[in-house]
Order: structure tokens, then sequence, then C-alpha cells
């Protein structure tokens, strides 16, 4: 690429000033090192619920560096050798939210010259009762143990460079009484040679430490593509398989097509118990799943699709801190809209009644409704949530970015690339950045300014310096709010604005059928909405959600909502479920005894899914009483995982 001009440079410096490279949420020295392979050896007890190991680092180091710093948090260290010798090591005091960090001293011979050191430095360890990367539980058919490292819990699985800043290629060794996935390709190995129940990974991409992980239960596999099989307990691998059998061969190979050449070999994935805390965790090799994506119609396979546009983005490519979370998943978002377009393309085109231009217009149709539904999402974030924690880089020095997770990142990350695509001169000029941005960064870490500086690199000499100088950087990546709100094709979004209004209608012109408990006299019915993707009833729900506050909907119109929509009062799609119920539960004046809050209670106290949780919880505080929504979390608090709990005890201001 031509040299930048000096103005372009100078911008670049001044975004880099605000947005530096180094984690602050690491304790560790982990800009001294090169880590060159990691093995890392696990084994798995059930009796005393922990996890003993072995982790070593090879390592090359610049020759001023004394010592080897790694995170360390509520972890027992045992041993520790370097280049094959013990050593005295030493752990700090623990800091909030970073915990401590451990010590190792390297003896340098200054008489070589050397500029750089190799060395092998080894930690035997083992995982404390308040490990929170890790969750034993019983599962449907026995003991089951996974884990869950995202965002700084690495630390208290294994002594390490806990930031996303450092990648390494990993050799993984398990030993568990049952099945193990970790992350990384399975090695086919004799029995005898590595041991009874020893399981055996390889990672040669380089992955950071947040993306290591460890699962172990009665699990078995069915394969869902050519190069993809679904893991999960017996009783539901049937229905696992059915669920994205249809679609996970073309989801890869229509991401291929936008970025390049999927690198992992197999995308498998494992659909874990209930309390898995996330919608889907972007393993290597071995994406974890919750369990309320099977829904027995497909509609969150779009899930799916935002985890394998993680193989690129966030896996291969990766934000050098949390700070700049949104380069990881606004660009997944990014990804996954791509591929539910070209999907809606691709089936339009199949059944055999859209020209080429009618099935290109239909795919960019589905992908502005999807566009729709994230606005909306950024809106009621941006709303709701804290300001510091609306911008896109933020500031995360002494914080916990568990905090700061939202779905900004997501969606205003999401808008940011839009904004640039439409910008830039759409779709045909924007693709061949993505391929270029992505081959540049492979295998790498990055902060926004390399962000910045790959977009002038690309398009400077294509001519469009002027538009990217005509763009304030400042006020989009580090202003708190809202962006401008975009120009969105809501071709398929307005049938259900028109039946939504109808609804608005109805109650500003008093319709009373509600108020006497007279269900027949409301002019709606469940057929009404039949012809509805679940998309579209999610959005109905939240339109109404909105609507229904200015003009003061009863709560006896409410009540009748369950009568007048069965399928949505009995549906077991989480979107759908969360999203009813905030509806009637806001506007019902319920008390804890109906039925309708027992039952939203008892599901969520089933849920781990932090989506779904966290805000229900906040249902029940605000909807219902805050004293009953601690009394539901206490009777179901052993069940989340240690993340989802934590942040749920913030909720509900318990901590």
């Amino acid at each position: 690429m031509a040299k930048l001009e000096a103005s372009t440079s100078r911008l670049i410096q001044e975004i880099s000033l605000k947005s530096p490279e180094l984690d602050p949420c690491t304790r560790s020295n982990y800009s001294q090192f090169q880590i060159n392979t990691t093995e890392l050896r696990l084994s798995v007890d059930f009796k005393t619920k922990t996890i003993r190991g072995v982790v070593t680092y090879n390592l090359s180091s610049h020759k001023e560096a004394e010592e080897v710093v790694l995170d360390c948090k509520d972890i027992s260290v045992h041993r520790v050798e370097v280049d094959s010798s013990l050593v005295e090591f030493k752990i700090s005091d623990a800091v909030p939210i970073y915990g401590s960090a451990l010590h190792i001293p390297l003896n340098r011979d200054d008489s070589t010259g050397e500029k750089e050191k190799a060395m092998v430095v080894s930690i035997e360890f083992e995982t404390t009762d308040k490990c929170t990367a890790i969750q034993f539980i019983q599962g449907d058919t026995g003991p089951y143990v996974f884990s869950q490292c995202q965002a700084i819990h690495a630390r208290t699985l294994f002594p390490c460079f806990d930031t996303p800043a450092v990648k390494s290629p990993y050799k993984f060794v398990a030993k568990s009484p049952y099945k193990v996935t970790m992350s990384g390709r399975p090695v086919e190995s004799s029995p005898t040679k590595s041991g009874a129940n020893t399981y055996t990974f390889d990672q040669p991409i380089p992955i950071p430490s947040y993306l290591v992980s460890i699962t172990s239960g009665n699990l078995l596999k069915a394969p869902i593509g050519p190069r993809s099989d679904v893991y999960s307990e017996e009783p539901l691998l049937a229905q696992c398989q059915w669920e994205f059998e249809k679609d996970m061969e073309g989801f890869l190979q229509i991401a291929e097509s936008l970025v390049f050449e999927y690198e992992w070999q197999r995308f498998d994935s494992l659909v874990l118990p209930s309390s898995f805390p996330y919608g889907g965790m972007e393993i290597p090799n071995m994406t974890q799943l919750t369990p309320t994506l099977i829904c027995g119609d497909r509609s969150q396979v779009k899930v799916m699709a935002h985890e394998l546009a993680h193989s690129w983005s966030g896996n291969l490519v990766t934000n050098c801190s949390w700070e700049h979370f949104w380069l990881n998943e606004g660009w997944t978002v990014y990804l996954e809209r791509r591929i539910l377009g070209a999907i809606a393309r691709k089936e339009a085109l199949a059944q055999g009644n859209a020209s080429e231009e009618e099935a290109s217009r239909y795919g960019e149709q589905v992908r502005h409704f999807n566009m729709i539904g994230g606005w909306n999402a950024l809106v009621e974030t941006c709303n709701n949530f804290d300001p510091v924690f609306t911008k896109l880089v933020v500031d995360l020095h002494g914080k916990d970015p568990d905090d700061a997770f939202s779905r900004i990142p997501y969606e205003k990350g999401f808008f940011f690339l839009y904004f640039l695509e439409q910008k830039l001169g759409g779709l045909k000029e924007f693709d061949p950045f993505v391929k270029f941005y992505f081959g540049k960064f492979r295998y790498q870490s990055l902060n926004s300014a390399q962000f910045v500086q790959a977009l002038y690199e690309f398009y400077e000499p294509l001519g469009k310096k002027s538009v990217l100088d005509s763009i304030d950087w400042n006020k989009r990546l580090f202003e708190s709010g809202l962006p401008e709100e975009p120009q969105l094709d809501t071709s398929l979004a307005d049938e259900v604005f028109a039946y939504g209004d109808k609804w608005v209608d109805y109650v500003k012109l008093g319709g009373g059928g509600g108020e006497k408990g007279n269900v027949d006299s409301v002019p709606f019915k469940d057929s009404d909405i039949e012809s509805f993707q679940g998309e579209q009833v999610m959005l109905l729900l939240e339109y109404l959600f909105g609507q229904f506050k200015p003009v003061s909907v009863s709560p006896q119109l409410i009540k009748t909502l369950p009568q007048i929509y069965p399928s949505l009062a009995n549906s077991q799609n989480g979107e759908i479920k969360s999203r009813w119920n905030d509806i009637l539960i806001t506007y019902g004046q319920y008390t804890p005894e109906d039925s309708v809050v027992q039952d939203f209670a008892d599901w969520i106290g089933r849920t781990g899914r932090m989506k779904y949780a966290r805000p229900g919880y906040k249902l029940l505080k605000n909807g219902i009483s805050r004293d009953y929504a601690v009394d539901v979390f206490k009777q179901h608090e052993s069940f989340y995982h240690p993340i989802c709990k934590t942040m749920i005890e913030k909720d509900l201001d318990l901590v």
C-alpha cells in the first residue's frame, strides 16, 4: 500500500492517544513476551469439583525482562519451573476485579549479548471454589462441567496472560471420566499411549486466553453438515440435529464467499445445559450454544450464523483489549446479517419465481429487517444503560468488562460499519475492504486506531481520502449515546407496524372489550399473525411494548392477551417469551400470586442465559417488587453460572 499522507498519520496518532493499545484489565507484563506455543494439561475431578493442571509456555522475551508476570485469580499455584529448574515464585496481593499476579523470576545471563531469549515456563496449579470460569452441575444424564473464560475469567482457570492482546497456538490434553471437548481439533491417540479417559486436542491457529475452553459430560454427537457435528447429551441430540442441519453448510459457504476460506477445518458445536450464561460462545472448533436455541422452529438459528462469523471476526482477528470489543462484535453482527441476507436471496432463487434482481432485493430487505430489530435494541440500551458504557471505545481502567457488557459493541459497532459501507459507496465498494481487513490482521489483535488506519490504507489510493476525512472520528468512536438514525428498508416490517397500529388505534378509541373481560369483543385473534415469521412476531411485541405506554393501555385489556394469542402465551421461543412477558407484567398490574408472574418467574429460574435472566429479574423488580424478585433469585441462585449470578446480584442491588 502507498505511504499514508501526513494529515492521515496525524489523525491516526490522535485516535491512538484516545484508544491506547495496552490492556488495562490485565496485571501481566504481556508486552515483554512473545508466546511461541502453549501446552495446557487439565484433569477434572467431579468429586472435589476442581480442575488440576499444568500449563507450559514456550516464551521469547526482550533482554530486559527480569520476570514473567501472569494473571492469577482465586487459584492455587503449587509449583513453577523455568527451563526445567524449580524457582521460587510470588503471588501478589489481590486487587478488586483483576485478582492477583503470579511473579516468576528469570535468571538472566547478560553476557551473551542476545537481544531476545527463549525459555520454557511450567506451572502446576489447581482451581478453587471461587473459580468463575467453570461450573460443575448435574446434567440431564450425569455429572457435567463447562467453562466460560470471556472476558477475564481465564485467570481463575489457569495462570495466563489474560488479555486478548496475546495469542498462542495450543496443545490441550485433558483427563476426565467423561467425554471431553476443548478449543481445538481432536487428536486420535492410542489409549495405551495417552492413558484411559485422556483426550488430546491441537490448536495450530493462535488464540487468546478467553477462547480456552473445557467441557466434560455424557456427550454424544450427530452430523449437521459435511464439516460440522453437533454435540449434546442424548435427550436433546435429535432436536439439536434437526434445528441446525438445514442451514449449517450454507452458512459456512456464504461466510467464505464474504471473507475467505474457513481456516479451522471443522465447525462443530456443543449445546450446553440451561445454566450456560450466553446465547453462544465462539470457541474455536467447538462453538458453545445455549439450549434456548432449540425451539423446534429454527427461528433462532441466526445465533449460529453469528458464532460462525466469529471464526473470522474475533477468533482470527481479535480486539487487543475489551475497550475495543466492538471490533469483535460489531464486525460479527455485520457478517451475520450479510449471511442471513444471502441465505434469503438463495432461498428466493430456489423457489424459481424470482429473478436475480428480485432475489437480491429480497435479500437486502431481510438484512434491513434484522437491522430494525438491532436499532430498536440500540435505542433501548442507550436510553437505559450507563452512558459511560455507550461509547464505542470504552475506558475500562479499574472497571470490570462484564459490567460494560451490553448491546452497544454489537449494535453500535454494527451501525458504525453500516455507516461506513454506505459512506464509501455501498456493498460493491465495501466488500473488497472486508477481505482486505481480515487478511491484513489475520492472527493478530488490534485497536480502533489500527482499524481506521486500515481504512485509509485501502481507500486513500482509491481517491476516497476526502470521504474518510469528512467523518467525525471522535464522535463515532468516543462519544456516548446514539448515532444518527439510519435510513432502513422497512418493506418486511411495514405489515407488522400496520397491524400494531390497529392495536394502538383500538386503545386510543377506548376499546373496552378488555375492560369487562369480554375477549370476544376485542377485534384481534391469533390467526391474524399466523403468517408472521418469528422475527416479525418479535418486532410486533417490541412495537406494542413501546406504543402501549403513551396511550395508557388498560390492565384489563392486557390480561385478555393470553386468550387472544394462545400461540404467543405458549411459545417456547425465549425471544418471544421475554418480549411477551415484558408487555404482560409491565402493563397488566399483576400480583405475585397470578399464574402469569409465577410461570415467568419459574422460567427465568430455569434459564441461565443472561440475555433473558437479567432483564427478567429487572422486570420482576420493576413490574412486581424488588422483594419478590430477590425471593425468586434466592430460590434459584445455585443454578446460575458464577458470571450470571454476580451480574443478577448487581442488578438487584444485593452487592
